[in-house]
Parts: C-alpha cells; sequence; structure tokens
C-alpha cells in the first residue's frame, strides 16, 4: 500500500479506540504534522466516513455513526482472539447475539490465513469451559451501558434487587466486571452517594442517558470493589477472619463469589465473607478445612462456641 493508504487505515484505527482526539493527539499518535492529519481527514470524509470536528482549542475529530463500517485492523494474536471469543459467544450469556455471533465468525474464518484458523481451531476444540449457569443478559443493555462508562454520562434505569424490590436509579457507570457467567456494573449512585454494585441482569429497560460527568475514581480496583459487593456486602451477616493457610492454598477452597480474599502473611490470609445468617456463616467457615480466627463480628464467635459446644455434646 502507499504511504497515504497506510495513513488513513492507521488514522481510522485509531480514531475507533476513543470517543474524542485531539488534532495535535492524533497528529503525534501516526507521526505526522496536523497539517496532514486534516487534509487525511478530508479524504476519510470524501470516502463517506462520518469524521466530525469537536470544539478543541486547537480542532479535534470524532468518528460518527454512518452507513460505512470501517475496516477492522487486527494482528494476529487478536483475530485469534476474536475468531475464539465469536464461537464462545454463540453459547454465553448475552442474549440476542448467537445468531450474528455465528454469521460474523463464518466471515472471520473465511479471510484468516490457514495459519491462525488452525491456532483457533485448536484453542477452541480443547477448551472446555466450566461455567454455571448464569442469568443471561440483552445485549443491547450491555452495549449501552458500556458506552455511558466510556463517556462518563449518567444512567438512569428500573432495577430489581435480590428480594424483588423495585426501584428507580440514577447512577455513573464506571465499569462492567465479568465474574463466574454474571455481568455486574460498577457505578456512583447518585441517591445513596456511593459506589454500589447491580447484577445486568436485574436492570430493566428502558435506559435512559444523562450529561456526561468527570469520571469518577473509586477508592480500590473495580474488581475488588465488585468482588467484595456480592461476596460478603450483599448479606445481612458479614465477617472478617483470618485463615491459618497461604493465599495460593485459600484461593483454592473459596470461590469468587463466596468471599474476597487478601494476603497477610506468607503463611496467612484475610477473607471478607458473608451470609444470610450468622449460623450460616459459621457451618461456611468451618467447611473451610483450615483452621482460622474470627476478628468480627462478635456475635459470630458467641455463635461458634454455641455451636462447637453442640457438636461436642453430640459425640460424647
Amino acid at each position: 500500500m502507499s504511504d497515504a493508504s497506510t495513513r488513513l487505515l492507521r488514522l481510522l484505527s485509531i480514531l475507533q479506540s476513543r470517543r474524542d482526539w485531539p488534532c495535535a493527539d492524533l497528529a503525534e499518535r501516526i507521526g505526522v504534522t496536523p497539517r496532514t492529519v486534516r487534509r487525511d481527514v478530508q479524504r476519510l470524509r470524501d470516502l463517506g466516513y462520518p469524521v466530525h470536528g469537536t470544539p478543541e482549542v486547537a480542532g479535534g475529530y470524532r468518528l460518527g455513526a454512518g452507513a460505512v463500517l470501517p475496516p477492522l485492523l487486527l494482528d494476529d494474536d487478536e483475530a485469534v482472539a476474536v475468531a475464539v471469543g465469536l464461537r464462545t459467544a454463540t453459547g454465553g450469556s448475552v442474549t440476542g447475539i448467537e445468531e450474528v455471533s455465528v454469521r460474523a465468525m463464518a466471515k472471520l474464518e473465511q479471510v484468516l490465513p490457514a495459519r491462525l484458523r488452525r491456532r483457533a481451531n485448536a484453542l477452541h476444540t480443547f477448551t472446555v469451559p466450566l461455567l454455571r449457569a448464569a442469568a443471561a443478559v440483552d445485549a443491547h443493555v450491555l452495549a449501552a451501558i458500556a458506552g455511558a462508562c466510556r463517556d462518563s454520562e449518567r444512567v438512569r434505569f428500573g432495577y430489581r434487587n435480590h428480594a424483588g424490590e423495585e426501584s428507580r436509579r440514577t447512577v455513573e457507570p464506571h465499569r462492567l466486571v465479568n465474574a463466574s457467567g454474571r455481568w455486574y456494573l460498577l457505578a456512583w449512585d447518585i441517591d445513596r452517594d456511593d459506589w454500589r454494585t447491580f447484577r445486568v441482569d436485574r436492570i430493566q429497560p428502558p435506559m435512559s442517558t444523562g450529561p456526561r460527568v468527570p469520571p469518577r475514581t473509586p477508592p480500590e480496583d473495580a474488581v475488588d470493589l465488585v468482588w467484595r459487593g456480592v461476596s460478603s456486602d450483599a448479606y445481612e451477616y458479614q465477617a472478617r477472619v483470618i485463615l491459618r493457610v497461604p493465599l495460593v492454598e485459600a484461593e483454592e477452597r473459596v470461590s469468587a463469589l463466596s468471599g474476597a480474599l487478601k494476603p497477610v502473611d506468607a503463611t496467612s490470609c484475610e477473607l471478607r465473607t458473608g451470609a444470610g445468617t450468622l449460623d450460616m456463616l459459621a457451618i461456611h467457615l468451618a467447611m473451610m478445612g483450615c483452621d482460622f480466627e474470627v476478628l468480627e463480628p462478635a456475635e459470630l464467635v458467641e455463635r461458634i462456641r454455641d455451636m462447637a459446644d453442640r457438636l461436642g455434646r453430640a459425640v460424647r
């Protein structure tokens, strides 16, 4: 390809990676002058691509939605990942994309070089997913939330909690997290004035997007926040416990949705978990199969003492 054609493809690829691009940033990424960027943008417009100007001080651009789909540039590893992902999507937890995933997969494999097709086939054929059945989510809802996260837009939606209670929520979406086949949204809840985790399959359309707002930074990693939200904070009783085993060993005993772990030292780690009753918490901890020390709550310590006495009497 000529230098100009290569530049146009590179410009399209960069414009797809985020919403707005200052002209100076585009010029730096491509290694040309701003004048060349403006000239290449006009070439893209002449070819039918909707590249819009943005109100930047020095000028900026945004790739808008249009009738022409820009070419997708993938390296070898990306092409294999997309091929395997499309095959997996045909039986995944996102509804409404199974048929289109099959069509897209057929188109992609038709143009994949033989060496990449063999890699994708091997990875898919010899990989067996071990996922429990999970509630399916609507692809349009998932895409709308992802777009709001990307563009830092407020979202308003109906929500049904685990008890079946319905409410209207206004949030500032931050990240989507997939855990054990379920999708969760981490967002700043405007009315609660705090970070909250929402199961996406419980979000009820229609959804409305509000104004763009400055993005917030959560106090810790998004995955950790969601992990704690679904494994302990969602329950009436929460416990903080020291497990007398190394973190690696504890991770084999504690599932991702039953507790959040963090290391203490080489031989112990801290577990945050929750349950609907103190008895369920005590049984859950006893079934870990390792020594532990309850840090909180104090009433759990008393419940475990009572349970130990009862079990002791049963075997005398």
